[in-house]
């Protein structure tokens, strides 16, 4: 399978920031708690200055959405509702070990992290916009369509695993704990995304090979190398 953005999102949005990582030998077992507790520290005092709506990566991404016909206080992006929810709450619901890494991550960064389950994804996976036949499940297990034209995570069997680009991922794709083999997105829009998302690539590839001692891959993805090759399963 490859990853890879349609040519019309790199010329929709050439300020985007795209890192890539694979790893396969996922448990549910890892203990990520290290983690959590750093990024959870670090948008806490982030949140103490001030909202999230203010912070540079969260206003790009209120900016795409508004350019793509989306109003960006009704539909947002993944990180923004995560702070959303984490100053409300206080904490983020734990989930799995891998995903809950992954929301840490983009909570600490402000900047959504997709984290995708590889066997529930069939052929290449694109972000791209959608033709309207697509099928989408929600987490709570309900079937969707995307608009025409609306900005998808979609693999080559026309099933969705997001909808408006990053704002909800599909139940579908979600990681359980019988899950092995997983994709993680990493998306930037803000003005030094360039620098930020290789910088969370990097950590996440650490702290992944250091608690699961997992084989990874990982690429930062351009518009002149706009595809990941995503490697079989190991046997």
């Amino acid at each position: 399978m490859r990853f890879r953005h349609d040519p019309q999102v790199w010329s929709t949005f050439p300020e985007l920031a795209c890192g890539v990582l694979h790893v396969t030998g996922i448990t549910p077992t890892a203990d990520v708690g290290p983690w959590l507790t750093r990024y959870a520290d670090a948008a806490r005092a982030r949140l103490a200055v001030g909202p999230e709506s203010g912070f540079p990566e969260i206003q790009a991404w209120r900016r795409a959405f508004a350019r793509m016909g989306l109003a960006p206080t009704r539909y947002r992006c993944a990180a923004e509702s995560l702070l959303r929810r984490f100053r409300r709450d206080g904490r983020l619901p734990r989930l799995h070990p891998l995903v809950d890494l992954g929301n840490a991550l983009s909570l600490g960064y402000a900047v959504p992290v997709a984290v995708l389950d590889v066997d529930r994804i069939d052929g290449d996976l694109a972000v791209r916009p959608a033709t309207g036949a697509e099928t989408y499940l929600t987490l709570g297990g309900d079937d969707e369509r995307p608009e025409p034209g609306e900005t998808v995570f979609a693999d080559s069997a026309g099933r969705a695993h997001s909808r408006r680009w990053t704002h909800r991922q599909s139940g579908w794709s979600a990681v359980r704990e019988d899950t092995t083999e997983v994709l993680v997105v990493i998306e930037a829009l803000h003005d030094s995304g360039a620098e930020t998302v290789p910088r969370m690539l990097a950590e996440l590839a650490s702290a992944v090979a250091d608690r699961w001692r997992a084989p990874v891959r990982s690429a930062v993805l351009t518009a002149d190398a706009p595809v990941f090759a995503v490697a079989p399963a190991a046997s």
